[in-house]
């Protein structure tokens, strides 16, 4: 088959890989028809993730058909169409049991935190993903779900990641009616987090970025005011005084490990690896949302520490929310939510490539060229 390889930090190419083949009994092959690529693969395309080894297959935004079932699977079969969370999962330990499918205890043998994700390096498990022809899925019973036919691909394949971390980043600020809602990060988690704080209740919402091609559509897609952090000496000055000088009620931080308006940090962080990350969004977090609120973080960081203000954290009495969403936790609610029309995620999408031309869309992806917001990729064995 044809698959994405990792050759290092921004070399990736497409090779012949063999297709993967029934480990366990409770395995699936998936031919896959629709992938996508996140921001969070960015991170590892910059070789900003530790354990990125060479040969290994990104991808954790994937559907497809269903190809091979092992002998114990039950739930599918030989042709269903299927969306794959990109949780790994096994459903029955300690932490699957209460939902926190992102923290299975039996699928990540290098780490004690996270669970197994799809082609995101070893630090979570080693699994190829899905940018690829075909991809073996484990516990098939468990992670996969069928299609529903009123369902179309692009909202389908977004729902696996982009989307239901989104609505769980609102979930996690727990907002009140009325609340103000400071959303940092106008990429796809960033813009299906402002639609759905609507949803939750919010009053006001307010998006942050420097891109105004993001913030524009964040203005359409999620009808949020939007502010270019890059026009503003503080953005954290600015945005006390569009709140009364109190601060945001709630802040979902949607940038993560690369975020930029603070070229030490991001040098330390991003480029010369000091950090876990650049602290930046995190930070800007902290200092803008008002006493006593909530701050949910949905940017991805690595395991190594990072420079961030704690203290201020604890002495302003904020309550820190973050986890991987869980994904097929939100499904139920979002199918409704998607089929009602409140949510549109197949509206993020700008770009699409086939899979031979991937190296061409991590780049204009990760330069930001020709106004991408989310790219999908279409392999051939469609």
């Amino acid at each position: 088959m044809r698959a994405m390889v990792y050759r290092g930090p921004y070399k990736i190419r497409v090779e012949e890989k063999d297709v993967p083949a029934i480990e366990h009994p409770n395995d699936a092959i998936i031919r896959v028809s629709l992938a996508a690529i996140c921001g969070s693969d960015l991170h590892l395309y910059h070789g900003l993730m530790p354990d990125t080894r060479i040969g290994h297959t990104f991808g954790h935004e994937f559907i497809g058909v269903v190809h091979e079932v092992g002998s114990s699977v039950q739930n599918l079969k030989v042709g269903d169409r299927v969306m794959v969370p990109f949780n790994i999962y096994c459903g029955s330990c300690w932490f699957c049991s209460r939902g926190l499918y992102s923290n299975c205890h039996n699928v990540n043998a290098n780490a004690t935190a996270v669970g197994g994700i799809y082609g995101y390096s070893h630090t979570t498990g080693g699994y190829d993903g899905g940018q690829a022809e075909y991809v073996r899925v484990p516990f098939a019973d468990v992670g996969p779900a069928k299609i529903p036919d009123w369902m179309s691909d692009e909202d389908a394949v977004l729902l696996t990641d982009a989307t239901a971390t989104g609505y769980f980043g609102a979930q996690l600020g727990d907002i009140s009616e009325g609340d103000t809602v400071v959303v940092f990060g106008a990429g796809p988690v960033g813009l299906v987090a402002a639609q759905s704080s609507w949803l939750m209740g919010a009053g006001r919402v307010i998006v942050v970025d420097h891109l105004d091609y993001r913030l524009e559509k964040a203005r359409d897609f999620a009808h949020a005011e939007t502010l270019n952090f890059a026009e503003y000496q503080d953005i954290v000055v600015e945005l006390k005084k569009q709140t009364d000088f109190l601060g945001a009620d709630v802040v979902i931080e949607c940038v993560g490990a690369e975020a930029d308006g603070n070229l030490l940090q991001h040098v330390a962080g991003a480029k010369l690896k000091m950090q876990g990350g650049s602290p930046v969004a995190l930070n800007w977090a902290i200092d803008g949302v008002r006493k006593g609120g909530t701050i949910s973080v949905m940017g991805a960081y690595g395991p190594i520490p990072n420079a961030v203000k704690f203290g201020d954290a604890l002495n302003k009495g904020l309550t820190l929310r973050m986890n991987q969403a869980p994904v097929k936790r939100q499904w139920p609610r979002l199918f409704e939510h998607i089929r009602n029309g409140h949510l549109t995620p197949s509206d993020m999408v700008t770009h699409r490539f086939p899979l031979e031309g991937i190296a061409e869309a991590y780049h204009v992806f990760s330069s930001k060229l020709d106004g991408c917001i989310k790219p999908l990729i279409l392999p051939s064995a469609a």
